[in-house]
C-alpha cells in the first residue's frame, strides 16, 4: 500500500485522504499537548508557514498512548493549538500509534522506518517521519530532533 491510500478523520471530523496531498513533501507527527517536546508545535508550524509555498505539508496526529498525555476532545486538542502555537497545519482526530489498535497509517510508516535497531513500535511523542513527493517514507526522526533540525532533509525533498 501506498501512503495515499490511508485516510483518518480531521479534528473537526471531516475525512481526510492522505491522497489529497499528493506530491507534497510530508512531514507527520505523532503529537501531544501535555509533555516535554509540545512546543515542538511551534517549530512545526514555523516549517509549515516557511515551506508550504514550496510544497511541504505538515500532518499532525495527537496520540494519548504516552502517559495520557492528549486528554482533550478534539476542540479543546484545536484551541490549544491555536491559541498556544498558532497551529494552522492539518491536525487530525486522536488515534493510537502502537499495538493492535494502532492506525494503519502508522503501522505502514513503523514499517518502512523502523527505530533504532529496529525498533517496531513508536517510543513517545513528536516522532516524525519525512515522507517525499511519491509517497515515500524516507526518513524517522526521534522525539528529541527539534523540527528546525529538519529543515536542510525537507528542502532536499522539495
Amino acid at each position: 500500500m501506498s501512503i495515499y491510500d490511508y485516510s483518518a478523520p480531521l479534528l473537526n471530523g471531516e475525512p481526510a485522504s492522505l491522497s489529497k496531498w499528493r506530491g507534497r513533501v510530508l512531514l507527520i507527527v505523532n503529537t501531544a499537548s501535555h509533555c516535554g517536546p509540545t512546543p515542538q508545535y511551534s517549530g512545526l508550524q514555523r516549517l509549515h508557514e516557511r515551506l508550504e509555498r514550496d510544497g511541504l505539508t505538515v500532518l499532525g496526529f495527537p496520540c494519548n498512548q504516552f502517559l495520557n498525555q492528549e486528554l482533550g476532545s478534539e476542540t479543546e486538542i484545536t484551541r490549544f493549538c491555536r491559541e498556544n502555537f498558532g497551529v494552522t497545519f492539518p491536525m487530525f482526530s486522536r488515534l493510537k500509534v502502537n499495538g493492535s489498535k494502532a492506525h494503519p497509517l502508522f503501522r505502514h510508516l513503523k514499517r518502512e522506518k523502523p527505530g533504532f535497531l529496529g525498533t517496531g513500535f513508536i517510543k513517545w511523542n513528536f516522532t516524525k517521519f519525512l515522507v517525499d513527493r511519491n509517497g515515500t517514507p524516507i526518513a524517522r526522526y526521534a522525539p528529541k530532533v527539534l523540527p528546525e533540525d529538519l529543515e536542510t532533509a525537507i528542502r532536499k525533498l522539495l
